[in-house]
């Protein structure tokens, strides 16, 4: 394996091995479809249905409810997946089977049907499930014995996911608000297909990196494995039978919670209708799952050797600061979405016009020119060994720029101008392919903060973003559904949200693949989005609240818990910092 990380090292693009840019360029296309579908999701769902583009008029409560178990599917199957790969398939082919099953996800959710959405939707968490762990992995490996470099690998990465959620979301948006919700959910579909075409093509290009576990026993036999690797692979914790009972029954109860929520609120059909104590069924049981989650960690961590032990410990704790951080950081694509189409002054005449005109073009045209630079050099250096690769991307890339160019004739012909709904999600990818290359630099600078510092900013930033929406709110009369909010409110709060997550999420992935032996990868990014995964159903949960708190308090009310909550736990962080350094043994 270290002869295929040396031979990847020989060909180098912005000082990284040209595999991290098709890893980058596969990233990018599967993150244009799932988020370019999601945003579209919220206000699908809850668009009036008598309406030049009739939605179904769900309650918001209802929307969010589906779309936090949903969203927080997505990142529970990449425990399985994870599995899977690390067992039988490797991450290549693991990641090719991810990108066909969402394919056919996709391209469901454009019938727009009951069972279609719900189809759809089912295709995509299993599809994610494959994908989502096995890409992160194969950085891993590339990265062995370079682990300098993993902050910065990771970070660039990270600009891949959000260059693909910035023209996901802003041409299927544009495309769904303007033309059709199918058009939006169908181009989903198209750019899925061609970056599991251009993935598939240029996986000889990573040698044995990735590949399933019976060619890396080969390699072993052969003496082609380094001594460590080797030895790591000697020293494993198998699953006992104790552990795999809490898992089925931590799994079924949080799968039952999960589904019982959408299940009832949407068809009025309650999987458990029984109280313990004054909580619900679903209270009971996913507190009952919970715990028993935490004993299958407990009982599993203690069984390893102690810095292992430790470092699974430091793991967990900076996963219990997570949950909270996706919790107030993924009402972004729920409630924020429906703030910026229900609550915010999206109207624009004469100069104010044609300024927003001018600057959309800029932050539509200026990063696609950038990454269609990055195209260019990975072109010249992998011309030979992948072409059919590059002209699948070069396919993609000619159909995005075509439909840029589209969408501003389209709206500089126009007198005014309405700004979509779906385009203030554009800001946070905006923001993070601006400021990822500083904060790359930061990362690998002598002022580097430690992980719980990371974290801490992460946090208090994230809540000072709601700060500035609760403060726009202020003058929202309680219980109103619409008002006319000044954008800019918006627009500071996602630059805010932006910062605070280039602090906490790229470089939690790195310290991830530090912390944990090697032979653990796949499995152990599993563990790590379990916890985005209840995060995300918390966020779901929450955000579905925004009616009630709204009615009996006020919409700044609403938002004002999601500055104090992330804000304290910010704290909490930096406090721990001591503790944590302890835990992980020198890793930095």
């Amino acid at each position: 394996m270290k002869t295929d990380i040396e031979n990847l090292f020989k060909h180098t693009v912005l000082g990284h091995p040209a595999g991290l840019f098709i890893l980058f360029f596969t990233e990018m296309w599967e993150r244009f479809s799932f988020y370019g579908m999601r945003i579209l999701l919220v206000l699908f769902l809850t668009a009036p249905i008598i309406s030049d583009n009739p939605g179904w008029e769900w309650p918001r409560e209802n929307a969010l409810a589906l779309i936090g178990t949903y969203a927080s599917l997505l990142y529970l199957t990449p425990i399985i997946g994870g599995y899977i790969a690390d067992k039988y398939t490797g991450y290549k082919w693991a990641v090719i089977i991810g990108c066909f099953i969402m394919t056919l996800g996709h391209a469901s959710m454009a019938i727009e049907t009951t069972w279609a959405l719900y189809l759809g939707l089912g295709l995509l968490v299993i599809g994610t499930g494959f994908f989502k762990p096995n890409i992160t992995s194969i950085i891993s490996s590339m990265y062995k014995g370079k682990e300098s470099k993993k902050d910065g690998a990771y970070t660039i990465f990270y600009m891949g996911v959000n260059s693909g959620a910035f023209f996901g979301m802003m041409l299927c948006g544009y495309l769904a608000e303007n033309f059709g919700w199918s058009w939006g959910f169908g181009l989903a579909g198209i750019f899925m297909f061609l970056g599991m075409l251009q993935f598939w093509l240029a996986k000889d290009l990573f040698g044995s990196i990735g590949e399933s576990p019976r060619t890396i026993k080969e390699a072993e036999d052969n003496g082609t494995l380094d001594k460590e690797e080797k030895d790591i692979n000697e020293k494993l914790n198998p699953f006992t039978k104790f552990d795999l009972v809490l898992i089925v029954l931590s799994s079924v109860g949080g799968l039952l919670y999960l589904f019982n929520q959408p299940l009832e609120l949407i068809e009025g059909i309650n999987l458990l209708p029984f109280e313990i104590g004054g909580l619900s069924g679903s209270n009971v049981v996913v507190l009952t799952a919970l715990v028993l989650f935490l004993i299958l960690l407990i009982t599993r961590v203690s069984r390893y050797l102690p810095i292992v032990r430790d470092r699974i410990i430091a793991v967990a704790i900076f996963g219990l600061f997570t949950v909270f951080f996706f919790a107030a950081f993924e009402q972004s694509l729920g409630s924020m979405t429906l703030f910026a189409r229900d609550y915010t002054n999206r109207e624009l005449m004469g100069t104010s016009a044609l300024i927003f005109k001018i600057v959309d073009g800029l932050l539509t045209t200026i990063p696609l020119i950038i990454i269609t630079w990055v195209l260019y050099l990975l072109f010249k250096k992998t011309y030979a060994e992948i072409p059919m690769s590059n002209v699948i991307l070069a396919i993609a890339f000619i159909g995005v720029w075509g439909l840029v160019i589209y969408r501003l004739m389209d709206k500089f012909s126009q007198e005014g101008n309405q700004i979509d709904a779906s385009w203030f999600g554009i800001l946070n990818s905006f923001f993070i392919i601006s400021l990822a290359p500083l904060f790359s630099k930061w990362w690998e600078s002598k002022y580097n903060p430690s992980a719980a510092v990371k974290y801490g900013i992460g946090l208090i930033l994230l809540g000072l973003g709601f700060a500035i929406l609760a403060f726009g709110t202020a003058d929202i009369p309680q219980g109103a559904k619409t008002a006319s909010v000044s954008m800019i409110f918006l627009i500071l709060a996602y630059l805010l949200h932006t910062m605070g997550e280039l602090c906490l999420s790229p470089v939690g992935l790195s310290y991830l693949s530090k912390l944990v032996p090697p032979r653990m990868i796949g499995f152990m990014f599993g563990i790590w989005y379990l916890a985005i995964a209840i995060g995300q159903k918390a966020a779901g949960t929450m955000g579905g609240m925004i009616d009630k708190v709204s009615e009996q308090y006020s919409l700044s009310s609403f938002f004002l818990i999601f500055t104090v909550v992330p804000i304290g736990v910010g704290f909490v962080s930096i406090m721990l910092n001591p503790v944590l350094k302890k835990l992980m043994h020198g890793i930095k």
